[in-house]
């Protein structure tokens, strides 16, 4: 039953429900509102659901864009990477009128299984940068606890396994401490796009006055990691720029 069609403006044509995900800002505004976009071939009564993980500010103004064609409009992006993905365990995070998210909820059904309307449109994507602030900020401190335990002697798998016994544990903990200590970085999530999320959470910070100095710090860890050929990485290789300062690595 699936219809093949070329183009953004056909899709939107063709389909009642049009989502969108991609890597950033500018991208969803090409997709959106470029030549032969999404927006060209909207009629009345559609809804777009944007699931990228973008800037909330430019969202409300999306949103606004999509709202006076006369349709819905849904920012929705997810949490829990490629794992999630396809198990269809996202956590999907979403702003915009209720009456389009209970429209959508089937479709989100598909994909996850933490669906929560968090407010109007945009919202759903500061709560993105929120978790993004999160994940970092953990990966960072589990990544600081395993080079420290390595290089006073400990074996980090066993002391990564006395941990997820206790207040420590975490989801992060489990599978990215685990990619540390294998040395498995390839990309479930990758350090570039962390990058433009931690940036969306500094610029916010900048724009509301709000001090985040350990966001800040790890992204310059991130930095770091790029700098050295690390960008399309697992976020989890945050731990090389620490060992690189502990002249050890761990595992």
């Amino acid at each position: 039953g699936l219809k093949i069609v070329s183009g953004h403006s056909a899709v939107a044509k063709t389909a009642d429900i049009i989502i969108t995900m991609v890597p950033d800002t500018p991208q969803v505004a090409d997709v959106l509102f470029g030549e032969n976009g999404v927006a060209s071939g909207l009629t009345r009564g559609k809804l777009v659901m944007d699931m990228s993980s973008i800037s909330p500010i430019e969202t409300k103004a999306f949103a606004k864009k999509i709202n006076d064609l006369g349709c819905d409009y849904l920012d929705a992006p997810v949490s829990g990477g490629e794992v999630g993905a396809k198990a269809a365990s996202l956590t999907i995070m979403v702003g915009g009128e209720e009456k389009a998210f209970e429209r959508a909820r089937p479709i989100f059904e598909k994909m996850g299984k933490n669906i929560t309307l968090v407010g109007p449109n945009g919202v759903g994507q500061i709560t993105k940068v929120a978790n993004q602030i999160v994940v970092a900020l953990t990966i960072e401190a589990v990544a600081e606890a395993l080079v420290f335990a390595s290089k006073a002697g400990a074996d980090p798998a066993k002391v990564r396994q006395a941990l997820m016994g206790g207040l420590a544990a975490s989801r992060i903990l489990e599978v990215h401490g685990e990619r540390m200590i294998k040395r498995s970085f390839a990309p479930g999530f990758r350090i570039e796009l962390h990058q433009k999320d931690l940036n969306l959470a500094l610029e916010g910070a900048k724009a509301l006055g709000v001090a985040l100095p350990n966001t800040s710090t790890t992204q310059q860890l991130f930095n770091s990691c790029a700098a050295n050929g690390g960008a399309k990485e697992d976020h989890s290789a945050l731990v090389r720029a620490l060992e690189r300062m502990a002249g050890h690595e761990v595992g």
